[in-house]
């Protein structure tokens, strides 16, 4: 198989959440003389940003979105060795987390997976985070970008606090919020940067942004 077959059947691979054919045509490119950071950005990124298309269009969903992810993550295990020797070049990184008090993490976890898609470097801090740890991670990663989720309109009033918090330790990333009670109007009223309607569209407005800066 050329190089080029390579590169679309990983593409097809991910795209339909096959994750033995993605390990497998990892190895082929490998042993084909084909870079790691190339199967990586021209493959499996290459894949999940057509998932993140057919998740706007309403052609995917979340189990779709789910599988296709976990194939990604298969194929880059393949990968792992040569991308340490070799690492791409990231589009940033991103420090990502659901607010305090909320433990619900189904959208965050999807906004992440969109994220590493579209080829980010994605720090997950989890659920229940703290102002303060949102605060010390974007600091100490020298994060581009922080990414808040909540589900609960009780939780969603703590973005408006880290917000603060970052801005008064003089964080100068771009930093975004969503969650399903989130709108842009209480985005731009606790002086957030970006509103996500969905974990696909967050991953396109924050490359957008970054690459505008």
């Amino acid at each position: 198989m050329t190089e080029a077959g390579i590169l679309e059947k990983l593409r097809e691979a991910v795209l339909n959440g096959k994750r033995k054919d993605a390990a497998n045509l990892c190895e082929e490119g490998l042993k084909a003389g084909l870079a790691g950071k190339d199967l990586l950005t021209q493959g499996l990124l290459a894949g999940m940003e057509e998932v993140g298309r057919r998740m706007r269009c309403e052609e995917y969903f979340i189990p779709e979105v789910l599988v296709a992810a976990r194939a990604m993550q298969t194929a880059m295990e393949v990968l792992r060795e040569d991308l340490a020797r070799n690492p791409p070049t990231q589009v940033g990184r991103v420090i990502i987390g659901t607010v305090s008090g909320d433990l619900h993490d189904i959208g965050k976890n999807l906004v992440a997976i969109m994220l590493t898609g579209a080829g980010f470097e994605v720090i997950d801090l989890g659920i229940d985070v703290s102002p303060s740890r949102f605060v010390s991670a974007a600091l100490e990663r020298q994060a581009d970008a922080v990414a808040m989720s909540a589900l609960l309109t009780t939780t969603m009033v703590n973005m408006k606090e880290v917000v603060a918090e970052l801005r008064k330790a003089g964080f100068q990333g771009r930093i975004m919020i969503g969650g399903a009670p989130v709108t842009q109007e209480f985005a731009e009223k606790i002086g957030a940067d970006l509103f996500a309607g969905d974990a696909s569209e967050g991953a396109e407005k924050l490359k957008a942004s970054l690459r505008a800066a």
